[in-house]
């Protein structure tokens, strides 16, 4: 057994769920002023870095409409029924996408892969082409009950902005 694995696996069973993030492309920079999450921390406004992100965009910014935020619900609840995921909260809004979803024993990583490349394949035979999402998430688990709904209600709020 891998070091560490053992406790691995005792702190996974006692996660109830989590929420994962993630942004369309380019619109929340690292640097932004409204600060940003990196490895899970999160780091306040950084202009110098900011504009160094900037330039490095290979396309402009992508905002989804409302007809490509449904697209985008829908094609993750769909995957999430194969994947055999409950999903507790989901928002997608113009530059971003909250989900706050049930453990299940595979490696979040690729779960949300599975979610993002869904969507993308929503949005493309929409006729969207090009890059859509940023790389990488942010996750935030929950391991009691309170958490897990602070999390819904956090997503669920969004829905209203």
């Amino acid at each position: 057994m891998k070091p560490g694995a053992k406790y691995k696996a005792i702190f996974m069973a006692k996660t109830l769920g989590y929420m994962i993030t993630w942004t369309t492309y380019g619109t929340w920079l690292q640097g932004d002023k409204r600060g940003y999450v990196k490895k899970g921390k999160i780091y306040p406004k950084n202009e110098n870095l900011l504009q160094s992100n900037k330039k490095l965009k290979s396309q402009k910014a992508i905002k989804l409409s409302k007809t490509q935020q449904q697209a985008v619900r829908k094609a993750i609840i769909e995957e999430a029924a194969l994947q055999g995921q409950r999903i507790f909260a989901l928002t997608a809004t113009s530059n971003h996408v909250h989900l706050v979803a049930e453990y299940i024993n595979k490696p979040i990583s690729k779960i949300t892969a599975y979610y993002k490349k869904a969507a993308r394949l929503a949005l493309k035979a929409m006729g969207h082409n090009g890059k859509l999402w940023t790389r990488g998430y942010d996750k935030r688990f929950c391991f009691d009950q309170a958490t897990l709904e602070q999390r819904i209600k956090y997503v669920q709020n969004h829905n209203f902005k």
